[in-house]
């Protein structure tokens, strides 16, 4: 039975834990400072450690574990990886964090550790989907992916929840977008270039710029590559205007002889209405176009998700999503199935034959089904 051990115990974390613990083939322990989060795991039979997952901790943390997962907030991400790699430990991450990973390859490889990264639904499922069809279609021509986890109930002012970190959901209203147009990057605002889409079981919903693509900004070469993220229509505008006020801003202003940062205040104010309440239903949804030439003929993929709470359990459709992709990413490397040493973004793995098929067969006996058209 090998060791697995999962650094943080939110939502994410706490459904890659039980699904990875549910079969007897991991020894799952789950490490975060929230005891808590902690103690309804420890509930349902895991095994966890209380302790604050600094840089300085992970190595002693992570001494027994044959594979660890990291499920920490973004700004946590990049340094929570290199610690893990210089215990060296291969790791399976979920992490939104904004550095580089490629700065970490060399010290990945140089210990022969398999490490991947962004391995959850966005980004995740969509570049696996982009290196599955890299390695059948002659050429890519055009991707796109638009995914966002909304909640079902729809409160004034914001319509939304989140469903995995606020602090994360701030970044992606707060990074700059990068995409491919005409074979160049461009760079554009976030949360600029609003459009309204249908989706079948949903209605309509509005699609804004973030920077979702990440590595595939040089890992894939092609005309045009885009992502967006989906709200309620509305909800972009409202961000638009804390945005356009400074409260985004992350320069200290003195209020009443206080230094304050406008982003700590808006995210103090924010996350409290943000949170998702005990029960309350959400659902993803997702749609990945792919298009390219096979044998001179142009030819279009279209996969599309529509997940919803999973009332039997409890558990949001963001961590089912999520953590279930992540779950079945660790049971691929844990399995030998991929092997490359080096930092891998889900399109690598995806590139490797049957990778895609087992994690996309993985999400669907837990009822996370992607369609697809052609």
């Amino acid at each position: 039975m090998k060791n697995i051990t999962i650094l943080g115990a939110g939502r994410v974390g706490a459904a890659i834990a039980l699904d990875l613990a549910r079969d007897g083939e991991f020894q799952v322990t789950v490490a975060d400072r929230s005891e808590p989060a902690l103690a309804r795991l420890a509930a349902r039979g895991l095994t966890t450690r209380p302790v604050e997952l600094a840089p300085d901790n992970i190595g002693a943390l992570v001494q027994s574990a044959d594979l660890v997962v990291g499920a920490v907030p973004g700004f946590m991400g990049y340094r929570t990886m290199e610690a893990v790699l210089e215990a060296g430990r291969p790791m399976v991450d979920i992490s939104f964090f904004e550095e580089d990973p490629f700065r970490l390859d060399a010290l990945a490889r140089s210990r022969n550790l398999v490490a991947v990264m962004d391995a959850g639904v966005a980004p995740g499922c969509g570049n696996l989907i982009l290196g599955d069809l890299e390695q059948r279609l002659d050429a890519i021509t055009r991707f796109e992916c638009l995914v966002g986890g909304l909640p079902v109930v729809r409160v004034w002012p914001y319509e939304y929840k989140a469903g995995f970190s606020p602090a994360d959901v701030l970044e992606e209203y707060t990074r700059p977008a990068r995409y491919v147009e005409n074979g160049e990057v461009v760079v554009r605002p976030a949360l600029s270039e609003p459009e309204l889409v249908d989706f079948p079981g949903v209605g309509t919903l509005e699609a804004f710029n973030t920077d979702g693509l990440r590595t595939l900004l040089s890992t894939v070469a092609a005309p045009s590559l885009r992502e967006k993220t989906l709200r309620y229509p509305g909800h972009a505008e409202k961000m638009r205007v804390l945005h356009a006020t400074g409260l985004f801003g992350r320069t200290p202003v003195a209020v009443g002889g206080v230094s304050v940062a406008p982003l700590d205040l808006t995210a103090q104010l924010l996350f409290p209405l943000w949170q998702m309440e005990e029960g309350e239903e959400d659902f993803t949804v997702m749609r990945v176009t792919v298009e390219g030439v096979m044998d001179g003929l142009a030819q279009r993929q279209v996969f599309q998700l529509l997940d919803r709470y999973d009332r039997a359990t409890g558990t949001t459709s963001m961590a089912r999503t999520t953590g279930y992709t992540c779950a079945a990413m660790v049971r691929l490397v844990a399995s030998g199935r991929y092997r490359r040493a080096g930092i891998s973004p889900p399109e690598y793995v995806g590139r490797e034959p049957g990778c895609w098929a087992f994690i996309r067969a993985e999400l669907a006996s837990r009822g996370v089904v992607f369609t697809q058209t052609e």
